[in-house]
């Protein structure tokens, strides 16, 4: 008897708690994580390569390890954000090669078109230092977020290509993007070609 109405007592006291909200309780919305943004300082990249342009000092310019690497292919790690800029260089030996660079790059930034809401293209020209390209600037949830490419159109070709190190969604990662394509637009900017 004395366990029924314990039972019967906190089924009462539950029930009367939960009718003393008055009605104003509403669901707390979906948030994110606040992220802390570094302070813009730039260095310049200078290796020896046919290339040199600025880069933020809070990433990590690496030599590319992976299997089929080419000397001057680097990775810029922005390890605060689990991203990196993959950047890679051809020197250029025809024009069909020229050629099949620039396809290249247009292929793999449509390839995002399945997940992407848009691709933004943008040409870059640069006469004064040779320096040419397109950038292409692509939102929703893809594995790329934007990807470019500079030449000068007879000798060298230079590639980057942004990676997020996690599942992309796009409504949580577009603060770091932003902030990271101004990143890029300084590295475009500043860059030019050595040899």
């Amino acid at each position: 008897m004395k366990k029924v109405t314990f039972f019967c007592l906190s089924m009462l006291m539950m029930w009367l708690c939960a009718c003393t909200t008055g009605g104003n309780y509403s669901p707390k919305p979906r948030g994110y994580f606040n992220i802390e943004m570094p302070k813009k300082v730039y260095k310049t990249f200078n290796s020896g390569c046919a290339f040199s342009f600025d880069y933020p000092v809070y990433a990590e310019m690496q030599k590319d390890s992976s299997r089929d690497t080419r000397p001057c292919w680097y990775n810029l790690s922005f390890n605060q954000f689990n991203a990196r800029l993959h950047l890679t260089y051809y020197d250029i030996a025809s024009k069909n090669e020229y050629e099949g660079l620039i396809e290249d790059a247009r292929t793999f930034a449509f390839k995002h078109t399945v997940k992407a809401n848009s691709i933004d293209q943008r040409l870059i020209n640069y006469p004064e230092k040779k320096v040419y390209g397109v950038y292409y600037a692509i939102e929703g949830n893809t594995a790329s977020s934007v990807q470019f490419f500079l030449t000068d159109s007879t000798q060298h070709y230079f590639r980057g290509a942004l990676y997020f190190n996690e599942r992309p969604q796009y409504d949580s990662i577009q603060p770091v993007v932003s902030f990271i394509k101004k990143d890029i637009d300084r590295m475009i900017s500043t860059f030019r070609w050595i040899k």
